[in-house]
């Protein structure tokens, strides 16, 4: 039922669209006579390569073992030639698509600019309607732009690779200053040192965006710490931020 009513949201379709629409007014409506409160809402972003998927299932099966219910939106980018998207990202997510109390919906982002779908946040209230009170909202990638995360979701967090230095300098500043959280992923094996390494930088770089965006975030206050989706490390610490 939930995967129709996001299929209907998504359509270009006017006649469809606007059946999504009812379906989503009344589910709203209902949630508002039980009084329920909204869920909880992260918004992961990062470069190619760097394990989302990977990490978005450890930190989801984190919350489920914790008696959480977990909805998933991926948002993969769409070819500007063909408009098709690979859509890959539950086949990634073996353990986390199967469990039942998860959910997990990939979307294609349509071309749109700013790391999200152009319904990503009418998709994540039917999600918290269907009654999933921890929502994962994966961005397509990262760069200057992809800062739209920060409208629909109440955390942000950044997810970067061991490695500092002149990679740094591909993390645009924009997105720096939305993060709330940054975690540098695969901190284990030989990448042990170089991540406690990068999370130096990191954190520098972090007191350098936080002075800058002090202006329109007075209340801004960014942290960053170690973790590996692999073998499990730090992922707690995660779920507990």
């Amino acid at each position: 039922m939930l995967s129709k009513a996001i299929t209907l949201i998504e359509s270009t379709r006017d006649d469809l669209r606007t059946k999504g629409q009812q379906i989503l007014d009344r589910l709203l409506e209902l949630q508002a006579q039980k009084r329920k409160g909204q869920g909880f809402r992260l918004g992961i972003s990062g470069p190619p390569g760097v394990g989302k998927s990977t990490f978005i299932e450890a930190l989801g099966m984190e919350w489920i073992n914790a008696g959480h219910k977990v909805a998933v939106v991926a948002v993969d980018p769409s070819s500007h030639l063909s408009g098709g998207s690979i859509l890959g990202d539950k086949t990634r997510m073996e353990r986390l698509s199967m469990n039942p109390n998860a959910y997990v919906r990939p979307c294609a982002s349509g071309c749109v600019l700013g790391g999200l779908a152009q319904h990503t946040d009418e998709v994540v209230m039917l999600m918290e309607a269907a009654g999933y009170n921890m929502v994962l909202v994966e961005t397509v990638g990262v760069g200057q732009s992809e800062v739209l995360v920060t409208e629909v979701a109440d955390m942000c967090l950044l997810l970067l690779p061991p490695a500092g230095g002149d990679e740094l300098q591909g993390i645009k500043r924009g997105i720096v200053e939305a993060a709330d959280l940054v975690v540098v992923n695969k901190a284990d094996g030989d990448l042990l040192m170089p991540a406690k390494r990068a999370l130096v930088e990191y954190r520098s770089a972090l007191h350098t965006a936080r002075g800058g965006g002090r202006a329109q975030r007075p209340w801004w206050e960014g942290s960053a710490m170690l973790c590996s989706s692999v073998d499990g490390t730090g992922v707690a610490n995660v779920a507990k931020v």
